[in-house]
Formats: structure tokens, C-alpha cells, sequence
């Protein structure tokens, strides 16, 4: 019998989560100061997937184009707040979130592209195919583009002399930043790597798991989970790579000058 068949009961719930409670008591013994955050982060993500399964449930059965438009542009713009709240330094203005929005739209758009092409459900815009392809694609190239985009912002004050040393040796701002570039786009795809590089021998991958689980043959899973990695990988990728190239060319400007008052801390 698959876990399809038999589903998830609120008891197994609850029993999953005496593990969390159990560390949120130890942090709490412990003087750890993890409790308050463990427990909120569990019921966030508690009431955010309810809410999420109830609203998806809608949105298959409706089977409207106008519907998966709605919910893949809500995620675009949560995912690029998300990049917005996670940066120590902001680019002045609407910058962060423009810049953040931006490389990530067009990062999944390419992707997103490429997968329902690879997978050419019928139609293509199948809630069932688009919305959870979409939703793991775009939560890689979130990561990718914020943490690239937090490494490149934060480094930039530590290598300021060396930078602006370079720009007044008559370097171009590309090549004065392209140390710090590559130090921040190793920082923002390193996790999607680490990812690829443990799958299959140090951990199954969620979707694997989730395939096998349902009935689907190991080796099948195996070539969905692939596909997935690699989508993850290059859409990651890509939004860490655009991401970089703009935040530069708006800390500097036309003339190749470092503008570090386009930058402010985190308050």
C-alpha cells in the first residue's frame, strides 16, 4: 500500500512534531535561545502549507489559466520580498526589490520554460504540472539571488580601498569587482551544488521521495528528480549571475565610480 493510499492523519502529525517540541525543550534547558524560533518556525510553516493545500485544491479543480497566472505572480512577488528582507545592506530606493524581482522573473521564466517544454503537459499551463514545478524551480533561484546578492553587497564595504584602488589605476568596475563577484556567486550557488553533488549516495531528494512514496518506480523517480536538480541548478544560476551584473553597475556609476551611498545598512 502506497503513502497515497493510506495519507497523513493528524495523530501522525503530531506525533512528527514530539521530535520539535522535544528540541525546543532542550534549547529551552539548555539557554540554547532557539525555542521561540523553532516553534514559531513550525507553526508558520504548519498554517502556510494548510493554507496552501486548501487554496491548491481550488485552483486544480478550476482548472483556470487566469488562476495559475494569479498564484505564480503571488509567489513572484513573495519570493522577491523574501530577497528584500534578507539583505544586510539595501540598495537605496526601490533598487533591492526591483533588482531582486527582476532576476528572479526572468530566471524563472527561462527555466520555467524549459521544464513544462521537457514535461509538455496537456495544456501546458496544467495546474498540477506548472504550480509545483514553478514553486520548486523559483524557490532555488530565490536562494541563489539573495544570498549572492547579500555577499556581493557586504563584501563590497570590506574590499572598498582594494576596489576604488583599482578603479583609479584605470580598471573598469567589472574588473575591479571580479574577485567579490566570484566570491559572491560561489556563495549563492554552492548550496544548489552541494544539493546535486549529495543526491542519491548522502540523501534521497524530496521529490524522489515524495515519488517513491506515491507508487512510482525508483528508477522513474530517479530521472524526475534529475530533471528537477538540473533545473534547479540553472535557474539558480542564472538569477545569481544577473543579479550580480546589475547590483554592480548600480553601485557604481557611468563613469566607473564606486557609489557607496547608493548602499544602506540594514536598520
Amino acid at each position: 500500500m502506497t503513502a497515497t493510499e493510506t495519507g497523513v492523519s493528524y495523530l501522525t502529525l503530531a506525533l512528527s512534531a514530539t521530535l520539535l517540541l522535544t528540541n525546543a525543550g532542550l534549547s529551552l534547558a539548555l539557554r540554547l535561545g532557539l525555542t521561540r524560533t523553532l516553534l514559531i518556525g513550525a507553526a508558520r510553516a504548519l498554517i502556510q502549507l494548510l493554507l496552501v493545500g486548501l487554496v491548491l485544491k481550488t485552483v486544480f479543480s478550476l482548472n483556470s489559466p487566469w488562476l495559475v497566472a494569479g498564484v505564480v505572480l503571488f509567489m513572484l512577488v513573495s519570493a522577491s520580498r523574501e530577497i528584500h528582507a534578507r539583505q544586510k545592506r539595501r540598495l537605496t530606493g526601490w533598487w533591492t526589490f526591483g533588482i531582486g524581482s527582476a532576476a528572479c522573473t526572468l530566471a524563472l521564466v527561462i527555466t520555467g520554460v524549459l521544464a513544462l517544454v521537457t514535461l509538455h503537459p496537456s495544456p501546458w499551463w496544467t495546474p498540477k504540472v506548472a504550480i509545483p514545478m514553478i514553486g520548486i524551480v523559483l524557490g532555488a533561484v530565490m536562494n541563489g539571488v539573495s544570498l549572492t546578492l547579500d555577499s556581493l553587497t557586504t563584501g563590497v564595504q570590506r574590499q572598498r580601498s582594494a576596489i576604488e584602488a583599482q578603479l583609479a589605476l584605470g580598471a573598469t568596475r567589472h574588473q575591479a569587482f571580479r574577485e567579490l563577484q566570484r566570491a559572491a556567486l560561489r556563495a549563492g550557488t554552492m548550496p544548489t551544488i552541494n544539493q546535486m553533488t549529495a543526491a542519491g549516495i548522502i540523501t534521497l531528494p524530496g521529490m524522489m521521495t515524495g515519488q517513491i512514496l506515491a507508487g512510482m518506480a525508483p528508477f522513474d523517480a530517479a530521472k524526475y528528480q534529475i530533471l528537477v536538480l538540473f533545473l534547479l541548478a540553472g535557474g539558480g544560476t542564472l538569477g545569481a549571475i544577473l543579479v550580480s551584473y546589475w547590483a554592480i553597475h548600480r553601485i557604481t556609476d557611468g563613469r566607473d565610480r564606486l557609489r557607496l551611498d547608493r548602499l544602506v545598512s540594514d536598520a
